[in-house]
């Protein structure tokens, strides 16, 4: 028994160390963000100059035209009836052009995007030339080279190119702001905001958590530094020409096929053509913000595939697609990006190191008198500095959910932050193994998820 607790603790200690040094360090570049959006903050206070701005505070666009909105769908026959029928309800009387990408597969897909378009001409369903599923990618340039058409005949060029999902619940308003703001920025992303769905607190309602620390601070920070601005793949405008410039030094198409983060790579390529970026907090004319709000998996298991196609297309794919950065700010970034995957088994290792400090705990209860190795005071200070900074975390992530979904929302940040973790852990290593498969020859498909088009809830501040 005394042999097996010095082993054991001798692990214990070793985890402890290890864990506590590298959550140190992340702890320090968390603690920089909050550092860096704070003094944003106080900077434009002491200006005077208000964060929050409403539509009709925004000068009217000089040269107003057309939007075209992409929307790529495979088997979404359940969601894009409600889908296209609540955006010709809050869009009328927009320019708009909606092109719904389809597969010839797809059966009940394209007859509920046929049946929209019966009622509404402004929307238009785009077959792919090939059966799904391929990727995301490919279909939005089918669905790119159906809007060159389309311009080529109706001689007008659209404005600006939207991204939208299946599932997506759209603000009457953001039409009218990508009309103006595409005019100053190449890139224009809107909030997200998760819908937690009924009977999935935790796992529906850790995106409502993610999505508001990473739109409302950090993309906030990003865009202020100057580094590039991945886009969300939902809610976000490019400009025309921006996405032409890409489409021809890519070889005509503007989204990589092979990609499973499209959205993501799109954003850090129009800033590395100098394009300009901009996550824009505004509020329409009923005072709502102007933002897209989306269901996401409510099962664990929906939800790790989901992280998992991020994780393979951001940390992994995209390390050796998009390479890094010079520049200090937009190197940072890239780093935070792709740590995601080490920062998954950090935590497991954590996790061990919690469960093996309980086991012993128990069986020195049970077997006093035991042998014990030394701790080293520096190992007690360290890891009381990552607790702490562990209740900072907590609490700055419970204010920033309490402002937008409120103090009830809030108190779930905590089992939420441990679901959240859990499924990372799970998704790491889906995507490890989704890379090597990568790497020796497989294709890469759209691995969706099942969507479930929401109510229309209140809306969120």
């Amino acid at each position: 028994m005394g042999e097996w607790l010095f082993w054991a603790e001798a692990a214990q200690h070793e985890l402890l160390l290890f864990c506590g040094i590298w959550f140190l360090v992340g702890a320090a570049d968390d603690l920089a963000i909050d550092v860096l959006w704070l003094t944003r903050r106080a900077w434009f206070a002491c200006r005077g100059t208000k964060l929050a701005q409403h539509l009709h505070q925004l000068e009217p666009p000089r040269d107003p035209g057309l939007i075209a909105i992409f929307i790529p769908m495979w088997d979404e026959g359940a969601v894009a009836a409600q889908m296209l029928a609540r955006c010709s309800e809050r869009w009328a009387g927009a320019n708009y052009l909606l092109l719904v990408g389809c597969y010839p597969n797809d059966f009940a897909t394209l007859a509920a995007v046929d049946a929209a378009g019966r009622s509404n001409p402004r929307i238009v369903g785009v077959v792919n030339a090939r059966p799904g599923p391929t990727t995301k990618a490919d279909c939005l340039n089918s669905l790119w080279k159906e809007l060159l058409r389309r311009e080529r005949i109706a001689g007008e060029t659209a404005k600006a190119v939207v991204l939208h999902d299946a599932e997506d619940l759209v603000h009457p308003d953001e039409i009218a702001l990508y009309d103006t703001l595409i005019e100053r920025f190449d890139l224009v992303q809107l909030p997200v905001r998760a819908i937690a769905v009924p009977g999935s607190p935790l796992v529906s309602g850790h995106y409502c958590d993610e999505f508001v620390e990473a739109h409302d601070k950090v993309l906030v920070v990003r865009s202020w530094l100057g580094a590039g601005l991945p886009a969300a793949g939902v809610g976000c405008a490019f400009s025309r020409s921006m996405l032409e410039t890409i489409a021809m030094r890519e070889g005509g198409d503007p989204f990589c096929a092979e990609s499973l983060t499209e959205d993501y790579e799109l954003g850090l390529k129009v800033r590395a053509l100098g394009g300009r970026q901009t996550i824009a907090h505004i509020r329409g004319r009923d005072g709502s913000l102007i933002c897209t709000r989306s269901c996401f998996p409510d099962n664990f298991r929906a939800s790790a595939r989901q992280k998992a196609r991020w994780l393979t297309g951001i940390a992994l794919a995209g390390w050796d697609r998009l390479g890094w950065s010079a520049h200090p700010s937009e190197l940072w970034m890239r780093i935070r990006d792709r740590r995601a995957i080490f920062a998954a088994y950090l935590l497991l290792a954590a996790y061990v190191a919690g469960l093996l400090t309980l086991a012993l705990l128990l069986t020195r209860l049970l077997v006093p008198n035991q042998p014990s190795i030394w701790v080293s005071d520096q190992l007690l200070v360290l890891t009381g500095i990552t607790f702490s900074a562990l209740l900072w975390r907590l609490l700055v992530r419970s204010i920033m959910v309490a402002r937008v979904y409120g103090l009830r929302a809030a108190l779930w940040c905590g089992p939420r932050l441990l679901m959240g973790n859990l499924i990372a852990i799970v998704a790491a290593t889906k995507a490890l193994q989704n890379y090597i498969a990568y790497c020796f020859g497989g294709v890469l498909r759209w691995d969706k998820t099942t969507h479930h088009f929401p109510p229309d809830p209140q809306d969120v501040r």
